[in-house]
């Protein structure tokens, strides 16, 4: 049995925030594979699935990010499982939007959650780190992490890569992590390809250039008097008369 685990944080508060990238993906996984719904067990919501003839278990964790090794040592324990068993799903700051890393070990980057699980487990599970992109300034890192993905976001990239994970989880489910990553990079170059060029914006028309002597030509012409002596004297100078 593999254990998949999602990470972020519980409540409709925090549903839709960057940390909980590890969250949308395995329900997404969820989703795809129509497993029963999820229950609460191991200090979590859990539910099995059968992905690609390989039984499966999917863990979302109730305990609040810093604590989510508290849920996955219990359903580890329950199932027997080794740390080779279990794939951990979390947002990555160090990774551009999209990007997605896999591997056996490591460190846990200031990740509270992946710190919490290897404070129970050591470092031999599996990370699937899905890059969220960086904020610019640590300072600045809190409130990024627990604010909502953008409506660009969901448009040029999340929403993509979360059905990706969904449809490639056999990946997950034998254990393959390389190959995982190498099918989420290809969808996403075809994703982008698949994106229409933008078309350069037309400049606005400008006037051409006129000479100065052409200009007052179309300049509005000076009034001229119809009667008084300086209309008389204009008439004899042009030789203009009455009809």
């Amino acid at each position: 049995m593999r254990l998949i685990v999602g990470l972020g944080n519980p409540g409709n508060k925090y549903a839709k925030n960057r940390h909980n990238v590890g969250f949308m993906a395995v329900e997404e996984i969820a989703s795809r594979h129509h497993s029963p719904p999820f229950k609460k067990k191991f200090n979590g919501l859990f539910t099995e699935s059968v992905i690609d003839g390989q039984k499966v278990g999917l863990l979302l964790p109730q305990t609040f990010m810093n604590k989510s090794g508290d849920s996955v040592i219990a359903a580890m324990s329950f199932y027997k499982l080794s740390p080779e068993d279990i794939f951990v799903l979390y947002d990555e700051l160090d990774l551009a939007p999209g990007k997605v890393r896999v591997k056996k070990g490591g460190g846990n980057g200031g990740h509270n959650g992946i710190r919490s699980i290897e404070s129970h487990l050591g470092k031999d599970f599996n990370r699937v780190r899905i890059g969220i992109g960086h904020p610019g300034h640590k300072d600045r890192v809190h409130a990024y992490v627990l604010g909502d993905f953008a409506k660009a976001d969901h448009q040029e990239w999340l929403d993509a890569l979360l059905d990706e994970f969904g449809r490639n989880a056999d990946c997950l489910a034998k254990g393959d992590g390389p190959n995982l990553m190498n099918k989420l990079a290809l969808a996403a170059q075809a994703n982008q390809s698949a994106e229409p060029a933008k078309e350069p914006k037309a400049e606005a028309a400008k006037p051409k250039g006129q000479s100065h002597i052409r200009q007052a030509r179309q300049s509005k012409k000076p009034n001229v008097p119809e009667k008084g002596p300086m209309a008389d004297m204009l008439k004899k100078l042009f030789g203009k008369g009455e009809n």
